[in-house]
């Protein structure tokens, strides 16, 4: 069984046919997906979109989006958080942290926010997942400062030392459409060199479309179903079989998730 370890299947993207979407990843073997939130008034939403499924859901506010977000938010974020420690389909906090890339909103307030969320994690004992541009220094300062139940490092392109150091604070590390690409030499050799214990597999879909969908007329939404594809180009780069590379995945994501090895055990 193939477990997503990242996607938005509650975005807008996916409203006309979000059934037939779930439907492909079954048919392709991806049986488990874990859903981040990126704000607040979308908690409802993807709550339904999680429950209606049977999949995995984290409750956060991405970086990219503190700045509509309010201190209001962080109160709202605490009670939903508080309420849905009885759902079993809640598993952590996520997804929280730092982008850094041109035009992303203030890197004060996002720190702010990051480190409020933290903090909600460490009450909790929930792990994160964590959206992780050109910021790994800067969010490894707090996680030191804040210590959480480990979790996942998001499209993690980061340095050899940086990924040392994730992995040292319980992370493991998400590999997903971007290690398709030929010229994605620092993501490939990640994906090689990462300890097998901090290898995970994720689509992001709608976005980090893999490879071969960039080469198509048209739009490129990724879907969860191209996750088995994506995971044979990182199974020949480890010079494993897709088989071995599905074992490891799921073993990872339910080890960093213990809620959602629950839900997959009840599923």
């Amino acid at each position: 069984m193939w477990i997503d370890s990242h996607c938005h299947l509650d975005a807008e993207e996916f409203d006309t046919d979000r059934e037939q979407v779930v439907e492909r990843a079954q048919a392709a073997g991806v049986q488990m997906m874990l859903i981040p939130a990126v704000e607040v008034s979308e908690f409802e939403r993807l709550r339904g979109v999680a429950h209606r499924f049977g999949f995995g859901y984290t409750l956060g506010i991405h970086p990219l989006y503190v700045a509509q977000a309010g201190e209001t938010d962080l109160g709202r974020l605490s009670e939903a958080v508080r309420t849905a420690r009885v759902d079993p389909n809640f598993v952590g906090i996520g997804e929280i942290g730092l982008d850094f890339h041109e035009g992303a909103p203030d890197a004060g307030r996002q720190e702010h926010f990051y480190q409020a969320q933290l903090r909600l994690a460490h009450s909790w004992s929930l792990p994160v997942v964590v959206h992780v541009r050109r910021s790994a220094d800067r969010l490894l300062k707090y996680l030191r400062r804040i210590e959480v139940p480990g979790g996942i490092a998001h499209a993690f392109n980061g340095s050899e030392q940086q990924a040392r150091e994730f992995v040292a604070c319980g992370f493991r590390l998400g590999f997903g459409g971007s290690a398709t690409f030929s010229g994605s030499l620092r993501i490939r050799r990640h994906a090689v060199e990462a300890p097998e214990s901090a290898v995970v597999l994720e689509t992001d879909a709608p976005d980090i479309a893999p490879q071969w969908m960039h080469q198509q007329a048209g739009r490129r939404r990724n879907e969860p179903a191209q996750l088995p594809r994506i995971a044979a180009v990182i199974a020949q780069l480890r010079s494993i079989s897709p088989e071995q590379l599905a074992q490891i995945n799921r073993r990872n994501v339910l080890d960093a998730f213990p809620r959602l090895a629950a839900l997959s055990r009840a599923a």
